[in-house]
């Protein structure tokens, strides 16, 4: 399964991180950081994601995290509000995700 279950949601929401694995932690700091204004990733905080992932991974999951960071700025300029894909105790499948998957 892919995504976050609802209280995987609410944990990072809150900045709860015990219940993730130290790499999934680290790539929620990183995201964390490049959504500040300005953006910054530190020396400390890019030598712990060194320690999780390849340059090859930082560089692709680097450029995810810049490229949602640029639709929500500027879907704040546009007043876009949410198409409502989250909806708490759904499940991926029931959201019709992936690999062109029916909803259940």
């Amino acid at each position: 399964m892919y995504g976050l279950s609802d209280e995987e949601v609410a944990a990072v929401r809150e900045g709860r991180m015990e219940g993730f694995a130290p790499r999934e932690v680290a790539l929620l700091r990183m995201a964390d950081a490049m959504a500040d204004t300005p953006a910054n990733v530190s020396d400390d905080l890019y030598a712990e994601l060194r320690r999780h992932f390849g340059e090859e991974e930082l560089i692709e999951l680097g450029a995810a995290a810049a490229t949602e960071n640029f639709r929500a700025r500027s879907n704040r300029l546009f007043d876009v509000g949410s198409d409502g894909l989250y909806r708490r105790g759904m499940t991926y499948k029931q959201r019709g995700g992936g690999r062109g998957d029916a909803p259940a």
